[in-house]
């Protein structure tokens, strides 16, 4: 891990030489994170939310089903190296610490397992988190809300990422964690200190971190509990941002969106998932990449523009870390005639635009796999024929297939060898978790492939054609498209699709 700076010889060092003891005063009796729109008083939503428990054994079947749903809303997808998921910042170093990766096993109450067999430093290609080991341990943790801890964290220390609970059955053995943060520390790394919050039953400490880089921040295990980074700094704290959408599923012809702006915090995230998920109105998670192209900075004013023009409640806020906030702020934004439209997150102060997203109708129609069946979250009213999403696609090319309809000469195609190439080149470096997780593949079968096959594309299109055998007749675009929907990249969807419109 390289340091980007010294902590400054201020009040944070004398804080960290003597741990400080912060009451906790009733956190534990905190619910779970709720919404409202930005400046209008918590007190008017209506929302019912049950109490956020994060114990596992405290947790009903129900409880978990929704947590393991949240998870999978809200942890990000990661890049090939396993870091949390940003692209890269013109503002912070390339750091090239490659850590061994391992993906880890999913447990019910939103929990992670890793089993790691020998001495090393591996990092989990799901949270970022990583690993310090002296011998092969076994390794649980789970995200944790900060809003449930929040008058543990006390001025001048703000939250600086995400919240963990951490296990292991041979506690010695693990030396050190190291946090993913979601700040840009830049050139203002001197100005900054690390610390952790350590929460210790009934209080918390804060305590030193041992190194820090432009995304982890480094712990040396003292006990094993919740624990997240604080930070301290002498100057504007800057954001890798993040913008979340939800629609309204109801049966108005009109569009109803609400727009969350956020640090890219996965206890943030989750949070808004959970407030989403206890909210007294039904929504869907809209999926357009997040993540902010500019920094966020506490402070600043944003507005939030529509093309065509739409009703956008409020129209600018003042950008703040919300990870502490029980309730989570959003924009609302209601379009009475739904078509196409675009929105645009722009900074006040310099005008550039920060983040935009194109929003289609092919957007919010999903898929019912209870009834089997295309559904819409709003009524079509549009004339002009819709776009047929990949899973429509799909169905119809399936029926066609089990009738021997061949209307227009079309008929159902497996993926071709040519294809199957094309794919297999797309894939980075997580290409053997994705296998084994989305395609259930066994490893002995990807290192048997890996025995008898040197290059590297070679093997991915190996494996991929094994599925595709595996599959048999529904070895096709639509069927690899839903298996691989929620781990791989965008330009494997996009071929995906494009392959799926010529079945």
């Amino acid at each position: 891990m390289s340091r980007r700076g010294q902590e400054p010889d201020s009040g944070a060092e004398s804080l960290s030489s003597d741990e400080k003891e912060v009451a906790a005063g009733g956190a534990e009796g905190e619910g779970s994170a709720e919404e409202h729109p930005v400046g209008e008083d918590g007190s008017a939503n209506s929302s019912s939310s049950s109490s956020e428990e994060e114990s596992d054994a405290e947790q009903s079947d129900g409880r978990r089903s929704d947590e393991e749903q949240e998870e999978k809303e809200s942890l990000p997808r990661c890049d090939e190296s396993g870091v949390n998921c940003l692209p890269p910042c013109e503002h912070c170093r390339n750091e090239n610490d490659q850590k061994e990766q391992v993906t880890p096993r999913r447990l019910s109450g939103g929990q992670h397992v890793v089993q790691l067999d020998a001495e090393g430093t591996y990092q989990c290609s799901l949270t970022g988190l990583i690993f310090e080991v002296t011998e092969a341990v076994k390794i649980t943790y789970s995200l944790l809300s900060w809003s449930k801890y929040a008058n543990l964290v006390e001025k001048p220390w703000i939250v600086g990422g995400p919240l963990f609970d951490v296990r292991c059955d041979s506690t010695h053995a693990l030396t050190s964690i190291q946090f993913p943060h979601s700040l840009c520390l830049g050139d203002h790394g001197a100005g900054m200190a690390f610390k952790v919050l350590h929460i210790k039953g009934n209080g918390a400490a804060i305590e030193p971190s041992a190194d820090y880089s432009t995304s982890h921040v480094k712990w040396l295990v003292s006990s094993l509990s919740p624990v997240g980074p604080l930070i301290q700094s002498q100057e504007p704290v800057q954001y890798h941002g993040a913008v979340i959408l939800y629609k309204v599923v109801d049966q108005h012809p009109s569009l109803s969106f609400r727009v969350y702006v956020a640090t890219n915090n996965d206890s943030f995230i989750k949070d808004i998932s959970r407030a989403v998920k206890h909210s007294n109105k039904k929504f869907i998670k809209i999926d357009k990449p997040p993540v902010c192209q500019k920094l966020l900075q506490k402070g600043k004013r944003y507005r939030l523009v529509c093309e065509p023009e739409a009703e956008i409640t409020p129209e600018e806020i003042e950008f703040v870390d919300g990870s502490l906030l029980k309730l989570k702020s959003y924009i609302e934004v209601y379009l009475e005639k739904p078509d196409d439209f675009t929105l645009s997150l722009v900074e006040l102060e310099s005008d550039a635009t920060v983040w935009k997203a194109k929003l289609r109708e092919s957007d919010w129609i999903h898929y019912d796999q209870n009834k089997n069946e295309q559904k819409r979250s709003a009524v079509g009213v549009k004339k002009r024929k819709p776009t047929l999403s990949i899973l429509e696609e799909d169905e119809l090319c399936s029926k066609r297939q089990k009738t021997g309809n061949t209307t227009d000469g079309i008929e159902t195609k497996t993926l071709t060898d040519q294809q199957l190439m094309v794919i297999a080149k797309l894939f980075g470096r997580q290409w053997r978790e994705i296998a084994i997780e989305c395609l259930q593949m066994e490893m002995k079968d990807i290192e048997q492939i890996q025995a008898t096959e040197d290059e590297v594309n070679m093997q991915k299109f190996l494996v991929l054609s094994k599925w595709r055998d595996k599959e048999k007749s529904n070895g096709t675009a639509a069927a690899l498209y839903r298996s691989l929907h929620e781990k791989a990249s965008y330009e494997i969807l996009q071929a995906l699709q494009g392959f799926s419109g010529q079945c």
